[in-house]
């Protein structure tokens, strides 16, 4: 697939050509990490630590917070690449440290290693000194100690003349069970549905940037279709993967949608389709996944509105008719104790709690006590529900969502380091 790259110098993104001269300078790297985001995995290059000038550690630290970021850039030990995967980033990439010795040190499938190649030569020193290493051989050399390659072609970098496919190929047999990227060169997105059909993914920056092809594009090229009509189903999922419906798509309605941030389909009857524009019931697009044969897609969404899908005005049209709007489960009781109208409820006991932010301290302290003294399965049933119950509903009287709650989970289960957890006291 497409990994959109956001290179960073002097706090700003952009591109340079031939790893030398800045061509773009793009600006403020974190609304594009946000639409980038939107396909996947983006590579985030530090060049200014790479090059030993600086770092641009604060902007990157905000970045892995918005999108799932491979980290590069300056990474020469060991403790380096801990405290990038401590932060979030969901890997790292290792250029002259990809060593054995500092590898072996690392979780295996979050460590990528980075080899510049010019004619099938490794080369370092900025591109400018060849080692006389074969990059086939220093692959397999590193394979059982990476989960990945980045190859950067560098005779093409930056020029968009059009990747090697033939090499790029046998590199993908010489990877073995690691997954390969590549860079350099590609000039239209088709190259990068070739690279997808050889199980390959393409690291993009300048194609993107300089408006030669777009994010939808590019992931369209990957794309396939079995139906007369050409078009994508689209499973429509909340943030939690929950189904709501079924919809499709084609490279019209993607581009929009990828475009716009927003949940935007391609309708059998209407043509395009803008879910929510006349109800209010608008999504926020918050990713799109192509599925393991590439003839369909996901998109995750933030539903708004009321919080309905379906036209008959349930959370989703797998719903019985009828069925409560906020949905089952504890994503569906946070809806509901999120909703103004139980809020305004004269007399219900989460109306008290929302005007007496005291009364619920004291009752998240009186329940987490008790499920901690609770012996009995039914008794910690029952405890833990009541300690949910008022944990969401501060959640809820402070306006945090509950997908805020699982991303922090989410990042904390990528630390490497791990704290001692002991007791503080009461």
């Amino acid at each position: 697939m497409i990994v959109p790259s956001v290179d960073i110098r002097g706090a700003h993104a952009g591109q340079l050509d031939q790893g030398r001269d800045l061509k773009i300078d793009a600006g403020d790297p974190l609304p594009i990490a946000r639409r980038f985001g939107r396909v996947g995995e983006i590579a985030v290059i530090d060049l200014d630590a790479a090059l030993s000038t600086g770092d641009n550690r604060g902007v990157i630290e905000g970045l892995v917070r918005v999108a799932d970021c491979r980290v590069g850039g300056g990474i020469r030990d060991v403790d380096s690449a801990i405290r990038w995967l401590d932060a979030g980033a969901s890997r790292v990439i290792l250029g002259t440290a990809a060593r054995p010795e500092v590898l072996r040190e690392l979780p295996r499938e979050r460590v990528i290693a980075a080899l510049d190649a010019r004619d099938g030569e490794v080369v370092d020193q900025g591109w400018t000194r060849g080692t006389g290493a074969k990059i086939a051989d220093r692959m397999r050399e590193l394979r059982e100690f990476v989960g990945g390659f980045l190859v950067t072609f560098v005779e093409v970098e930056g020029t968009m003349r059009g990747l090697p496919l033939d090499r790029a190929a046998e590199l993908r047999e010489i990877a073995g069970d690691g997954a390969l990227t590549v860079a350099g060169g590609i000039a239209e997105a088709g190259e990068i549905g070739e690279l997808d059909a050889m199980g390959i993914d393409a690291q993009v920056g300048m194609g993107l940037y300089s408006g030669r092809f777009t994010l939808a594009g590019g992931l369209g090229a990957c794309l396939q279709s079995d139906r007369t009509d050409g078009l994508w189903p689209t499973v429509v999922c909340d943030e939690r993967g929950v189904a709501l419906g079924l919809c499709y798509s084609n490279a019209e309605s993607l581009a929009v949608a990828l475009d716009e941030g927003r949940g935007v389909y391609w309708s059998r009857k209407r043509g395009l389709w803008r879910k929510g524009e006349s109800s209010g019931d608008v999504q926020e697009l918050l990713r799109v996944e192509a599925d393991c044969d590439r003839d369909a897609l996901r998109f995750v969404v933030r539903q708004s509105g009321d919080g309905t899908f379906c036209h008959r005005k349930t959370r989703s049209c797998f719903d019985a008719i009828g069925a409560s709007a906020h949905g089952p489960g504890l994503a569906g009781l946070m809806r509901r104790l999120s909703d103004p109208a139980t809020r305004a409820a004269k007399g219900s006991y989460t109306a008290r709690l929302f005007g007496d932010a005291d009364l619920l301290a004291s009752k998240l302290r009186e329940e987490a006590r008790e499920l901690g003294e609770a012996n009995e399965r039914s008794e910690i049933v029952h405890e833990a529900a009541d300690v949910l119950f008022f944990t969401l509903m501060r959640l809820a009287r402070e306006g945090v969502a509950l997908s805020e709650i699982e991303d922090e989970l989410a990042r904390r289960s990528r630390k490497v380091t791990r704290r001692p957890g002991d007791a503080k006291g009461d």
